[in-house]
C-alpha cells in the first residue's frame, strides 16, 4: 500500500466513534483528521485517547476530508447534520452509526450535495477495549445512497465487519431485534433477582443464581439454538402455571405481569411451532432456516 489513507473526520467521540476510528487507524484504512464533540475539553480527550486527530470546537473549522462519521446519539443526527451543512463545507461521504435511524436523518447534507448512508455494527461497545478485540466477524448493517454505502463496504470490511444492505423501512425492527437480545436480558436478571429478594431468599444466593441461569442458557442457545434449547412452563404447555405466575407477578408490579404473559406466548408458540413470532411472508421457523 503506498501514500497516505484517506482522511475520516469524526464528529461525537463516545465509545462507538473511538472505537471506530481506532480499528480503521490500526488497519491503516483512514487517517484520523479533526474530531468535533459537544465540548472541546472532550475533543481533546478523545484525541489523547486515541492519538491522533485535531479536537475542534466548531463545523466550521473542520478541515476537508474524504469520509465523515457522525458518531452522535439519534437524537443529535440532524443537529449534527444541519450544523455541517450549514458550515458551507466540501460535499463529501458521511456515515452514521444508529441501527434505528434511517440515512436520510442525514438529510441537510444530502441537500448539499453529500452521500450519507447508516453503517450500523451489531456489537455491544459497552467496554471500547473489548468491543475492538471482538470486532472481527461483526455484521454491520449498511442503507443510504449507493456511493457512500459501497465506501462503507470497504471500510468496515476492511476491520472484518461481514457487511449487508438493509432498506430503511426495516430498521426499526432490526435494531429492535437487536435490543431483545442484547439490552433485555440484564433486565430479565435484575427482575428475576429482585422478586428472590422478595421472597426471602438469602442475599447470598441470589447473585450466584441468576448467573447460573444466564450462563446456563447462554450455554445451551449457543449449542442447541432457540428452539431446542427452550424450557419452563409455556414451553411444556402447563398454561395453568403461566397464569398463576402472571396473576401473582400482576400484584407486585403489573409491567412485569405483562411482559411475563408476553414472553409466555412467545415461548409457547416456539416450543409448538418452531417460530416466536407469527408468521410473515418468507420467514421461515428458525428449526427449519438453520444450516
Amino acid at each position: 500500500m503506498t501514500g497516505s489513507p484517506p482522511t475520516l473526520n469524526l464528529v461525537g467521540a463516545g465509545r462507538v466513534g473511538r472505537t471506530l476510528a481506532a480499528l480503521w487507524q490500526a488497519a491503516g484504512v483512514f487517517r484520523l483528521g479533526d474530531v468535533l464533540t459537544r465540548s472541546p475539553l472532550s475533543a481533546q480527550a478523545a484525541v489523547a485517547a486515541l492519538g491522533a486527530g485535531r479536537p475542534v470546537s466548531e463545523p466550521a473549522a473542520m478541515r476537508p476530508a474524504e469520509v465523515w462519521l457522525l458518531a452522535t446519539p439519534d437524537g443529535a443526527l440532524a443537529d449534527s447534520a444541519a450544523r455541517l451543512a450549514n458550515a458551507g463545507l466540501a460535499p463529501a461521504v458521511a456515515w452514521h452509526c444508529s441501527g434505528f435511524s434511517p440515512a436520510a436523518a442525514l438529510a441537510p447534507l444530502q441537500a448539499a450535495g453529500w452521500a450519507a448512508a447508516s453503517a450500523h455494527p451489531a456489537l455491544s461497545f459497552a467496554d471500547p477495549a473489548a468491543a475492538q478485540a471482538q470486532f472481527a466477524g461483526t455484521a454491520c448493517a449498511l442503507e443510504g445512497d449507493d456511493p457512500a454505502v459501497a465506501r462503507a463496504e470497504q471500510a468496515f470490511g476492511a476491520i472484518g465487519g461481514r457487511c449487508f444492505r438493509l432498506q430503511a423501512a426495516d430498521k426499526p425492527l432490526y435494531h429492535g431485534a437487536a435490543v431483545l437480545v442484547s439490552n433485555f436480558p440484564p433486565v430479565l436478571a435484575a427482575a428475576a433477582a429482585e422478586l428472590w429478594q422478595g421472597c426471602g431468599m438469602p442475599p447470598e444466593l441470589i447473585a450466584p443464581l441468576w448467573q447460573a441461569f444466564a450462563k446456563n442458557v447462554a450455554d445451551n442457545l449457543l449449542r442447541l439454538g432457540p428452539a431446542a434449547a427452550l424450557t419452563g412452563p409455556a414451553a411444556r404447555g402447563d398454561s395453568a402455571v403461566v397464569q398463576a405466575e402472571t396473576a401473582a407477578m400482576q400484584a407486585r408490579d403489573p409491567a412485569l405481569a405483562q411482559a411475563y404473559a408476553a414472553l409466555s406466548t412467545l415461548a409457547a408458540r416456539l416450543a409448538r411451532e418452531g417460530a416466536a413470532l407469527a408468521p410473515s411472508d418468507g420467514a421461515a421457523p428458525l428449526s427449519r432456516a438453520r444450516t
